[in-house]
């Protein structure tokens, strides 16, 4: 029996997960993801309220950019409501604002997210790139990083929670494949600077908003974790504690999800319990196609890490 993950099932599952159903006008729900344990990964919260804002707009015009704040951790295994409001809806562009809340046990509703988004009726303007596309390896020449997990895992052997090795080794629907070592590989302090190549695992359909929306959903790897890198410190080894405060996401051209895309990441600060976080992400003809930034709490853990 081979061990290579499905990996056409799991974009599959990816697909459904980021597929918000409408359940009355401007409300939507986004499925909880299959087999989660603990907290939300903040990435599916953000896709899935765009999804929810794209689909309160008109096909003619395509979400360029959106701002989001995490307010709370979300919990896994319950279903995340989007409630829409229409705040602008001029001849080039429109605005949304989209508030998600998950159900308590007593029937009340507590929010987990707000997010705005803006949309643009595409036209042509001035062009011009400041910032070219780092030189980096190319992803046919690099290990995947699940390949470097599992020998990470095996080489701390009983360092390891069971919790652990199995968050680290879950098959996930984003390959990603990385030229430097990150945060949680690395236990020597280094520039704040990664570069990780990352796409769908298997083909998506020809869905732009779909493919922003997977854009968005992996935005949200790796990126809080360059900030730790200057400190030679790991969430996997338990030394730090850490979660994202805002997120924020500029589209400016199209792009496929399931080709690969570098997210070059770099942290110019952190200091109070705080570090903030810079992407750039280039197709492979190095062509600028969105922009990140995001601030979030990171602290060094005190005490033993637990458990």
């Amino acid at each position: 029996m081979s061990d290579t993950p499905d990996y056409a099932r799991l974009v599959e599952g990816l697909v459904k997960l980021l597929t918000v159903e409408r359940v009355a006008t401007d409300i939507y729900v986004g499925r909880p993801q299959t087999g989660g344990i603990g907290r939300v990964f903040g990435g599916q919260v953000i896709a899935q309220g765009l999804q929810a804002a794209q689909a309160s707009v008109p096909e003619t015009k395509s979400a360029h950019s959106l701002h989001a704040y995490f307010l709370r951790g979300g919990r896994e295994g319950v279903p995340i409501e989007y409630r829409i409001e229409r705040d602008f809806d001029g001849r080039s562009f429109a605005n949304r604002r989209v508030v998600a809340s998950q159900e308590n046990e007593d029937g009340t509703a507590t929010p987990i997210l707000n997010l705005t988004a803006s949309f643009q009726t595409p036209e042509d303007g001035l062009e011009h790139l400041d910032s070219p596309m780092p030189e980096v390896e190319d992803p046919d020449t690099l290990k995947s990083d699940m390949e470097t997990r599992r020998a990470m895992i095996e080489a701390m052997g009983d360092k390891v929670t069971e919790d652990q090795r199995a968050l680290a080794l879950r098959p996930r629907p984003i390959e990603m494949r990385t030229t430097d070592k990150l945060h949680w590989m690395n236990s020597q302090a280094k520039d704040p600077r990664a570069h990780s190549w990352f796409k769908a695992a298997s083909a998506l359909p020809d869905d732009p908003a779909l493919h922003r929306a997977v854009i968005a959903y992996a935005s949200d790897y790796t990126l809080l974790g360059t900030s730790a890198l200057p400190h030679g410190l790991s969430w996997m080894r338990g030394e730090l504690v850490g979660a994202s405060l805002d997120h924020t996401l500029w589209f400016h051209e199209e792009a496929r999800a399931d080709e690969w895309l570098l997210y070059a990441t770099d942290s110019p600060w952190s200091a109070g319990g705080r570090g903030f976080n810079r992407g750039r992400i280039f197709n492979k003809q190095g062509m600028l196609i969105a922009s990140v930034a995001q601030e979030g709490m990171i602290r060094k853990r005190v005490g033993k890490p637990a458990d």
